[in-house]
């Protein structure tokens, strides 16, 4: 492959059977736009409250800011993927980061709700950045540093979550402007974009065709999907509205099964989906992302409790929830990149996935079954941010293994979306599960609601579950296969 990089800029690539020559900036660029996408995913959920207060509006409509980003990201990020395969990955990041930039100012500028929400629905683009900044990689770095490369920009994920989690409590501390959460990611997203612009090189698609129609049903389903997903537990479970877009979401999405088995070129090979080790991947994601919002949500709200009252918690502030008890794991995070890659390299992606929902299930057990000191709090939070963070830098691993390369962007774009479903699905169940045990209690200002330490214990369950399913199928989806199986159906 003949390079067109600068020569100040690049070095020889270590292997034959990569690029000549990579750009330096490529990797540290992607791993910065993860990192981005995990930040604006994040960043809103401790501030949720303080939005509504700040805006005068309830509890219910501000829900919309965090649910808002989830939508767009389900209709959009598999066609991305798909239009950094067929018009090249440079164009498209580009396009995203501009869409982002836009989202940011809108929210950082705006006084009403009306304008967050917009704001909210163009950052949802971001969500795009992942699966196609695994293509860059998967392009433009050679085999020899491939695997390390995909564990560093996958890593950023867990980085950016635990990242957004801290600046929220230091830049809203003692009732800050919300504003401000915002002026981080517009700073963020422009220097993103400026990155971006320098390391890409310029390399045209493969081209093809892009299935608009199969993007836009598949969006409508997901969307469907989600919506209820995220406002079941202020509907109803069982209310109309709620059961309604659960079964609009079968028939879309089954209608959008048929479509793909029809078109010559679909956005989506039903072969690549059912491939095992594909969907065992997917899987996984979909119950790492639950165990994930069952860490971060949970634990928040735990450390939070007045133990005076409650029985339970430490009387966290939020600037010490974010210092004290989401630190710790988010600084882990920083090495595990490298440490990940080393690992996937030397003894391959299952086993490192394995062993990382297995210490999820280590971590969520003991915050299930031991939290009366926040030490040992900490340490159980410490050990599920690690294995976080790891089993997501093995599953890019895993989709390069058993996909074609010219289906890296849209494979990726699915694991995006089912760890999206499987985040969604774990705050639904925690926040339905804290609400429902919730005891009002007697203070010298008035009742408070109270969810009850078996709920917490409950939700911690649960989330042991979700990473004891995903260590199952690390164990058993992927005997008998071989690499790129599916690029031969």
């Amino acid at each position: 492959m003949t390079s067109t990089l600068d020569p100040a800029t690049s070095v020889e690539a270590p292997s034959a059977s990569g690029p000549a020559t990579y750009s330096r900036l490529v990797l540290p660029a992607m791993a910065a736009n993860v990192f981005l996408l995990s930040l604006i995913q994040t960043v809103v959920v401790p501030a949720l409250p303080l939005i509504g207060q700040q805006l005068s509006v309830s509890a219910t409509t501000v829900g919309w800011v965090a649910t808002a980003t989830m939508l767009t990201a389900s209709a959009v990020t598999p066609l991305f993927g798909r239009l950094g395969d067929v018009f090249g990955n440079r164009r498209v990041i580009l396009v995203v980061l501009a869409l982002t930039l836009v989202g940011s100012v809108l929210a950082a500028v705006g006084d009403s709700i009306a304008v967050l929400l917009a704001g909210r629905v163009l950052q949802g683009a971001s969500f795009g950045l992942f699966p196609l900044a695994i293509s860059v990689l998967r392009q433009e770095l050679p085999l020899a540093r491939l695997h390390h490369g995909m564990s560093i920009a996958a890593t950023a994920l867990g980085f950016g979550s635990g990242f957004a989690l801290v600046a929220t409590g230091v830049l809203t501390n003692n009732g800050g402007d919300y504003h401000r959460i915002f002026w981080l990611t517009v700073a963020a997203s422009a220097l993103m974009l400026v990155l971006s612009a320098i390391a890409l090189p310029r390399r045209a698609g493969r081209g093809g065709r892009v299935d608009y129609l199969g993007a836009l049903v598949l969006g409508a389903g997901l969307v469907a999907l989600l919506l209820p997903v995220s406002q079941g537990h202020e509907w109803g479970w069982t209310a109309p509205t709620t059961l309604a877009l659960f079964g609009l979401a079968v028939v879309v999405l089954l209608a959008f099964g048929v479509l793909q088995s029809r078109t010559e070129q679909p956005l989506i090979a039903l072969s690549l989906l059912s491939h095992r080790p594909v969907l065992a991947t997917n899987l996984a994601s979909l119950f790492v992302g639950y165990g994930m919002f069952s860490v971060f949500l949970g634990a928040t709200y735990f450390v939070q409790a007045p133990a005076a009252l409650a029985g339970y918690g430490f009387d966290a502030s939020v600037l010490r929830t974010s210092i004290e008890f989401m630190l710790p794991g988010t600084l882990l995070a920083i090495p595990l990149g490298p440490i990940s890659g080393h690992l996937v390299g030397r003894y391959g992606a299952r086993p490192v996935l394995l062993s990382a929902t297995v210490l999820g299930v280590a971590s969520m057990a003991s915050l299930a079954l031991f939290h009366d000191h926040s030490a040992e709090f900490i340490v159980a939070l410490v050990a599920g941010n690690a294995a976080i963070a790891v089993a997501y830098a093995a599953m890019p691993a895993l989709l390069v293994r058993y996909v074609a390369p010219h289906d890296t962007g849209i494979a990726n774009s699915v694991n995006s979306i089912m760890r999206t479903v499987g985040g969604a699905i774990g705050s639904a169940i925690v926040i339905t599960i804290l609400a429902a045990s919730a005891e009002t209690v007697a203070t010298p200002i008035g009742p408070v609601s109270l969810p009850t330490e078996g709920a917490y214990t409950a939700a911690f369950a649960l989330g042991a579950g979700a990473f004891a399913l995903a260590a199952l199928l690390a164990a058993l989806g992927f005997r008998n296969t071989e690499p790129h199986e599916v690029a031969a159906a």
